[in-house]
């Protein structure tokens, strides 16, 4: 069992840039992903890196703007938001897996508590 403990969510404006990060306790993962679920709308796939490989996907709204990282001795995945928008308003999860892929959310195995992003125009 990997507990996931996210931080770094909190309010901001428009334009501003912010740093997720989310910790694993001890154990197997093959990669992290982060997702975010804005109100009303379904949850949504952002990033994922390959926890030894370092392999990166990006949803195509990510791109450009946010960045994922690792720190493997840490046990830390980071994602770098920049140049928010209004509509990046949303509850960030991060998750862990045996694999490495962007969907379907139920092939993560493990799930941080979430953090939320607000940001103002």
């Amino acid at each position: 069992q990997v507990t996931l403990v996210e931080s770094g969510g909190t309010s901001v404006q428009a334009g501003d840039s912010l740093t997720l990060s989310c910790t694993a306790s001890p154990g197997h993962i093959n990669s992290m992903g982060w997702f975010r679920q804005s109100p009303g709308k379904s949850r949504e796939f952002v990033a994922v890196i390959g926890w030894i490989t370092g392999d990166i996907v990006y949803a195509e709204d990510a791109k450009g703007r946010f960045t994922i990282s690792r720190d493997y001795a840490k046990r830390t995945s980071s994602l770098r938001l920049s140049g928010l928008k209004p509509e990046d308003t949303a509850v960030y999860s991060c998750a862990a897996t045996y694999s490495f892929t962007t969907w379907p959310p139920s092939q993560y195995h493990y799930w941080g508590q979430g953090t939320q992003v607000t940001v103002s125009a």
